[in-house]
Parts: structure tokens; C-alpha cells; sequence
């Protein structure tokens, strides 16, 4: 990728830990209601990453909420977590969600964000939101979340075609907990740990390989010359490998690969 990419991605990182407690100046709020994770970052005005936390939460499923209250709730304690950082109330922000959902589905995902004290600016769907990151001008950007791949194909900077399905890394977290007798949540856990993910590869490489057919599927009628990888699960340890294997296609994962779409859709909270 390009250093200046790399550098936002690592200042996004550390916003996650400090916050500044004397900025005053027009902010921009991003929230990503995943099924594995839900992620709130705030942008200053220059869209340069202030503030962000997330939290392991089960209340979106396939890209649909599922816990109304429970995705409130959460989004709630967020929200107070990083005003308390900040030092000042956040009142608004962006949202997005997997292409292909319903109006109904989008809708229902601003609702939570209003729900927990937020005026919904933005809705946008996750691949193009990360494309706002990205920049690419030509290529097929490939959120790899916790219950769906999206896919959106990139020709001279617009997106040109998106696509949604449901495999992601939820199904990586149920495939280790059935071969090793493990709790959902301790499986988790464990996929997670970097310092795992070469013993558990053999386990999950047939769903990365699912991934990579999804998207070659997707991509088949247009000549993509390179995939671009983000999402949680992008994180894990040869994904990019295997969906190049599958896809003839050279892939690229980006650096902190989680933060990527939540940064492009804190970009479109804007009046």
C-alpha cells in the first residue's frame, strides 16, 4: 500500500488508546455495527482520526441487526466512553452497511445510531465506504467482515457494481469451535490470537477459500487486476494467499485491515 495510507491507519490504531482533550473544532463520527465487532472512530475536521473503541458484540447477524436493544445499548456505552475521552458530547453521526441488504435492513441500522443519541448524517454501503480509505482507482475493494463478504468493483475511482454475501469470519469462529470442542466464544478468542492462527490455518482455509470464489464470482465479468482486502477477518493469517490462489488475482491486505471501512464512513458524516 502507500506510506500515507499506512500512517492513518497507525494514528487510528493509537486513537483507540489517547484521545485529546483540547480539540474544539468540527468533528466527523463513523459507526460500523459489525457482527463480530461494533467500531465508533471520530475524525477531526482534516479527517485525521481523534478518537475510536470497539467491542466484541453478538447483535448484528449476516449484516443484519438482530439485538435492537443490545446494539443500542452498546453503541450507548461507546459513545460514553469516547465523549469521556474527548471531553465533549458527540451528536451525530455516519453509518454503514453490506450492499445488497433491503431500505428496511439500512434503515434499521440509522435507527440504532439515532436510538443511541446520534443524528444519523450518513448511511453508505462498507466497500465503498472503504474505498473513501483506499483510493483506488481501479481494482475490486473486498470487506471481509464478521458475517458477510462485500465486494464493490472500482473503475476509474466510482464503483461500477457491489455484492454481498454471507460467509465471513463468524464461520471461521464456528468451524474452530466444532473441530476443537470449543465454546463459541472461546473459539473466538483463540482465532483472534495472532500467535494461533498458523495451527488453526488447516481448520478455516476452506472458508477463506469460500471467500475467494465469492468474490471471483463477483468480479467475472470485469478484468480486475487487484483485490484489496479489509475487514476484521482479513486479519488472520493467509487469507490473502488463498484468495489470490482461488481468484488468480493479486490481493493485498492493508495494515490494521478492522479500521480501514469505519474510518470511509466516519468521512461521509458530513451536513
Amino acid at each position: 500500500m502507500n506510506p500515507q495510507l499506512d500512517a492513518l491507519l497507525a494514528q487510528t490504531e493509537r486513537a483507540m488508546i489517547a484521545a485529546p482533550r483540547d480539540y474544539r473544532g468540527e468533528y466527523r463520527v463513523g459507526v460500523d455495527l459489525g457482527t463480530a465487532y461494533t467500531v465508533l472512530i471520530v475524525l477531526d475536521e482534516n479527517d485525521q482520526p481523534l478518537a475510536g473503541t470497539y467491542r466484541f458484540a453478538n447483535v448484528v447477524r449476516d449484516g443484519l441487526v438482530v439485538d435492537f436493544i443490545g446494539a443500542i445499548d452498546l453503541l450507548r456505552e461507546l459513545k460514553r466512553d469516547v465523549e469521556a475521552r474527548l471531553g465533549f458530547e458527540l451528536t451525530h453521526a455516519a453509518t454503514g452497511f453490506p450492499p445488497g441488504v433491503s431500505r428496511v435492513e439500512v434503515r434499521a441500522t440509522a435507527n440504532v445510531v439515532r436510538a443511541a443519541g446520534l443524528d444519523c448524517r450518513a448511511e453508505v454501503d462498507e466497500p465503498t465506504a472503504a474505498n473513501a480509505v483506499l483510493q483506488i482507482r481501479d481494482g475490486a475493494v473486498v470487506d471481509v467482515g464478521g458475517g458477510t463478504t462485500g465486494i464493490a468493483i472500482i473503475r476509474n475511482g466510482q464503483v461500477v457494481d457491489t455484492a454481498d454475501e454471507a460467509t465471513g469470519g463468524t464461520h471461521f469462529t464456528l468451524v474452530i469451535a466444532g473441530a476443537l470442542n470449543l465454546s463459541f466464544d472461546d473459539a473466538e478468542k483463540l482465532k483472534v490470537d495472532a500467535r494461533e492462527q498458523e495451527r488453526l490455518y488447516p481448520l478455516v482455509r476452506p472458508v477463506m477459500e469460500k471467500v475467494g470464489t465469492i468474490v471471483a464470482r463477483h468480479m467475472f465479468d470485469y478484468a480486475v487486476e487487484t483485490i484489496y482486502l479489509v475487514g476484521g477477518t482479513a486479519n488472520f493469517t493467509g487469507i490473502a494467499q488463498v484468495v489470490e490462489e482461488v481468484t488468480g488475482v493479486r490481493t493485498i491486505v492493508p495494515a490494521r485491515p478492522m479500521f480501514v471501512t469505519p474510518l470511509g464512513i466516519a468521512m461521509r458524516d458530513r451536513e
